[in-house]
């Protein structure tokens, strides 16, 4: 009897320390039932007859056409039979769902069920997301997590595309990095990685953080687990079906200025310079580069070491900002990290309107160059109001958490006298290398 006592007890703690985590998976399963009624016009096929619908009922989806258009309703297998223009982590999904479907995979019920059944999908991982960042904010904080349930940018893009499965993965990275599991962060990581690119910019602050705390094994390790679990799941297509796999970093390199990007503003507007096509690719490196640098100097003189939220929060930013794809749902991929690296509601309330003008300005631009639909439509004008307020907007959040790091009396984590509660093995490490400027 005395050993059954033992191990009902550390049960029973369990089960009580997830009764206040059981509001907020509440409140996420919400948040996904109110994106999928948002969508629910382009989850079959008569919002899409007429090649205006999905626009102007402002419902646009990725994953409903991508059943024809990716050849899934011919029985095709992604890479093997036809190249995937997506990571194998989202292949491997609609691989998936692909072989459960039943009946005539050519019906327009077999799209329709492909859609649901990636929304249920996405909608789990909104949930356990939602969770895992309740996690890394920690019991005081753990409130701060609605902004990724319930915000109004997730509800309207929640499911354009599979970005959801790479948040949970990436936010499970973390939450294995704060809880000291390295491998089992690098392996989610690696995972996140294989399932869109931007968790990529992550290890960015990881070594950072482990040069100035001379903390490498712990590093080590998780960048270990990436890239062995980025090969496992990359190497076998990529010798079975090279051609197919290639497909997603060939298209990507291709691909020009998208709607969205600072960049397709200039060429748009013709700027001098700035908006060259042919110079896209090195502008949008030497940018990205000179926001990582800036962001390095940042890490390493400065008074107190930054949280590892707020560099992450800060390199995805930069990410965003400086690439030449910006669609509207990776808005998904900030939220968790906003919240996490600045609690503030007054600027992260600016952002959503920005990021909500946006999402409603991209569809009414697309509609103005429908034939006969063009009245229905905005100008290009109006429409780079709501891409330069997006940007201003981040812009803003990233000056803001700057100052944090600089001014850490200014931190509303640290003002507790906590240092990096999600830090891991960074948290209340002593510098090992710090540059003074002064």
């Amino acid at each position: 009897m005395k050993n059954i006592e033992r191990v009902r007890t550390p049960l029973s703690d369990l089960g009580t320390r997830a009764v206040p985590y059981v509001p907020l998976a509440l409140f996420a399963g919400l948040g996904a039932v109110l994106a999928y009624l948002w969508k629910w016009p382009c989850r079959f096929n008569g919002a899409w007859n007429d090649g205006t619908l999905q626009f102007t009922n402002f419902c646009y989806t990725d994953i409903y056409p991508l059943w024809w258009n990716e050849k899934l309703h011919q029985g095709k297998v992604p890479y093997f039979d036809y190249p995937v223009e997506y990571p194998v982590g989202i292949g491997g999904i609609m691989e998936f769902f692909r072989r459960i479907i039943p009946g005539d995979p050519g019906s327009l019920e077999a799209g329709t069920m492909f859609y649901d059944l990636t929304v249920i999908l996405m909608a789990i991982c909104l949930v356990v997301g939602v969770l895992i960042m309740a996690a890394l904010a920690g019991p005081a904080r753990r409130w701060d997590a609605l902004w990724y349930a319930l915000a109004p940018a997730l509800i309207l893009t929640a499911y354009i595309n599979w970005d959801l499965a790479a948040n949970a993965l990436a936010l499970g990275a973390l939450l294995a990095w704060s809880k000291r599991r390295q491998w089992l962060a690098g392996v989610l990581l690696g995972l996140a990685i294989a399932t869109k690119f931007y968790p990529l910019m992550f290890l960015g602050p990881l070594f950072l953080l482990a040069w100035r705390t001379g903390r490498w094994k712990p590093f080590l390790q998780t960048l270990g687990g990436t890239v062995g679990a980025w090969l496992v799941v990359n190497v076998p297509i990529m010798i079975l079906a090279f051609d197919g796999w290639k497909r997603f970093y060939v298209f990507s390199q291709e691909r020009p200025a998208d709607w969205g990007s600072i960049w397709y503003f200039f060429q748009q507007k013709a700027w001098p310079f700035l908006g060259e096509p042919d110079r896209l690719d090195t502008l949008g490196v030497l940018s990205l580069g000179a926001f990582c640098a800036g962001i390095a100097v940042l890490t390493l003189t400065a008074r107190n070491r930054p949280r590892l939220a707020q560099l992450c929060f800060l390199t995805l930013a930069a990410f965003m900002l400086t690439n030449k794809v910006w669609s509207p749902q990776y808005v998904l991929w900030l939220i968790p990290f906003a919240v996490l690296a600045r609690p503030n509601w007054k600027p992260i309330a600016l952002w959503m309107v920005a990021e909500c003008w946006y999402f409603f300005a991209i569809w009414l631009y697309l509609v103005s160059f429908q034939e006969g639909k063009a009245h229905l439509g905005i100008s290009g004008d109006t429409y780079f109001t709501a891409v330069w307020g997006r940007a201003i907007a981040i812009l803003i959040m990233m000056v803001f958490v700057v100052r944090d790091i600089l001014r850490p009396e200014k931190d509303v984590i640290r003002k507790d006298g906590a240092d990096d509660p999600a830090g891991g093995a960074f948290d209340d490490a002593p510098d090992r290398f710090r540059l003074a400027l002064t």
